[in-house]
C-alpha cells in the first residue's frame, strides 16, 4: 500500500458498524482501547482475566457502553472459542498476554502458554467465523534479535528474544504468520501483527514498569530504584499505538490483499528518545514532586541499553504518525496521575485525553 493521504485518526464511520473481539480488555492498554472503541461507537466483546490489581483502570471505566465482558484465560481453548462465537466479530484485536519481562523469568511455562498457545487458541477460535474481516495480533518491540548495536529495527529484521517474554512474543509472530498463510488467506481475512515501543499512560499500575514504579515511589516519598538508568527506549503515549492499531485494521478490512503483514509503531526518530532516568526526572517535574532515583543494587535480568523502532512503514502505508513526542507523552502521563491522585475520575481523565488527542494537529 502507498501513502494515500489518509487521516492519522480512526474513522468513526467505520468503527461504529463493527463488532470487535478484544482480548486483554481488562489490562492497561486494553482498557484505553475499550474507551476509545466506545467513543467510536463499536460493539465490543472483551475476553480477559479479571483485573487482579488495586487500583485497576478497567474497574474505573465502568460502565462502558457497548461492552460485553467475559472472563477467562486465553490458555483455555474451549473458553476462548465460546467467547469468540458469542462475539461473532467483524474485526479482532488480540492483546491478552503475560507482558512482564521479570515475571517471565519466574514463570516461563506460564508465559509461553499464554503468549504462544494463547495466540493459537484465539486464531483457531476465529478462523471459521463468517463475518470476520481482519485480525490484529499485538506483540512488542522486543521480538527482534537484538545485537545491541543501537540500530532502529525494521519489520524485515530477524526475530529473536533471549528472555522468555521476548521469545514467547516472537513465537506469537510465527503463529500469526502460519495461521495467516495456512487458514485465513484463502478466505481473504488478513492476520497481521503490530510491534509497538514502550507504552506509557495514565492508569497503569503493573509491577516492574517504570511509570507505575515511579508513581508508587512518589506516593511513598522515596527514590525509585533503577536497574538501567541510562538505557533508552521508544517511549510513546498509549494513544499513539492504539491509533495505529485501529488504522491498521481499517486498512486490512478495506484491502485484505495489499495491507502489510506487520508494522512497527514508535517515535518518529531516535533523536527524540529519552533515557530511563530522564523519564523519571521529567515525570517528577510534571507531576509536581521531584523525581529522584538511585541505581538498584539488586541483580536483575540483563537488558539491552538501546532499543529503537523504525516506524516509517506505518507512516507510508497507513498515514499514521505519532501525535505526541516522548517528552509530551511523559507530560500527559504525569498530568493523568497528578489529577487522579487529587481525586478526579479515572474514566473522565481517559475520556478527556482521548478527546484532546483527537484534537491535536
Amino acid at each position: 500500500m502507498e501513502d494515500l493521504g489518509l487521516s492519522s485518526l480512526p474513522d468513526k464511520e467505520f468503527w461504529s458498524s463493527q463488532r470487535v473481539f478484544l482480548t486483554g480488555h481488562t489490562g492497561f492498554k486494553g482498557s484505553w482501547a475499550t474507551m476509545w472503541l466506545e467513543r467510536l461507537g463499536a460493539r465490543i466483546f472483551g475476553y480477559a482475566l479479571p483485573p487482579d490489581q488495586r487500583p485497576n483502570l478497567y474497574s474505573q471505566l465502568a460502565p462502558v457502553a457497548g461492552l460485553v465482558s467475559s472472563f477467562g484465560d486465553v490458555s483455555d481453548r474451549a473458553a476462548v472459542r465460546s467467547a469468540a462465537q458469542v462475539a461473532r466479530p467483524s474485526v479482532a484485536i488480540h492483546m491478552a498476554a503475560q507482558s512482564l519481562v521479570r515475571r517471565s523469568y519466574a514463570q516461563p511455562t506460564e508465559t509461553f502458554a499464554t503468549n504462544v498457545m494463547g495466540a493459537v487458541h484465539v486464531l483457531e477460535a476465529l478462523r471459521d467465523l463468517p463475518d470476520l474481516r481482519a485480525v490484529l495480533i499485538v506483540t512488542t518491540d522486543k521480538v527482534y534479535a537484538n545485537s545491541g548495536d543501537g540500530r532502529a529495527f525494521v519489520e524485515s529484521d530477524a526475530l529473536g528474544g533471549h528472555d522468555p517474554y521476548s521469545a514467547s512474543k516472537a513465537g506469537a509472530e510465527l503463529v500469526a504468520a502460519s495461521f495467516n498463510a495456512s487458514f485465513f488467506r484463502e478466505n481473504r481475512v488478513p492476520v497481521a501483527t503490530a510491534r509497538a515501543g514502550n507504552v506509557i499512560g495514565g492508569g497503569d499500575w503493573s509491577q516492574d514498569r517504570i511509570v507505575p514504579d515511579v508513581w508508587r515511589a512518589m506516593q511513598e516519598g522515596r527514590a525509585v530504584e533503577l536497574r538501567y538508568p541510562h538505557a533508552t527506549r521508544p517511549w510513546q503515549h498509549v494513544l499513539d499505538p492504539l491509533a495505529g492499531y485501529l488504522l491498521y485494521l481499517e486498512a486490512m478490512a478495506s484491502d485484505p490483499v495489499g495491507s502489510p503483514g506487520t508494522l512497527n509503531f514508535g517515535p518518529t526518530s531516535q533523536a527524540q528518545e529519552i533515557t530511563v532516568c530522564e523519564l523519571v526526572e521529567l515525570f517528577g517535574r510534571e507531576f509536581g514532586v521531584p523525581g529522584s532515583w538511585v541505581r538498584s543494587d539488586s541483580a536483575g535480568p540483563g537488558e539491552m541499553e538501546t532499543l529503537a523502532l523504525d516506524a516509517r512503514a506505518a507512516e507510508r502505508s497507513l498515514g499514521w504518525r505519532p501525535h505526541l513526542a516522548p517528552r509530551d507523552a511523559v507530560g500527559w502521563t504525569a498530568d493523568w496521575y497528578r489529577r487522579f491522585s487529587a481525586g478526579e475520575s479515572g474514566r473522565e481523565l481517559v475520556r478527556a485525553q482521548i478527546e484532546a488527542y483527537e484534537g491535536l494537529p
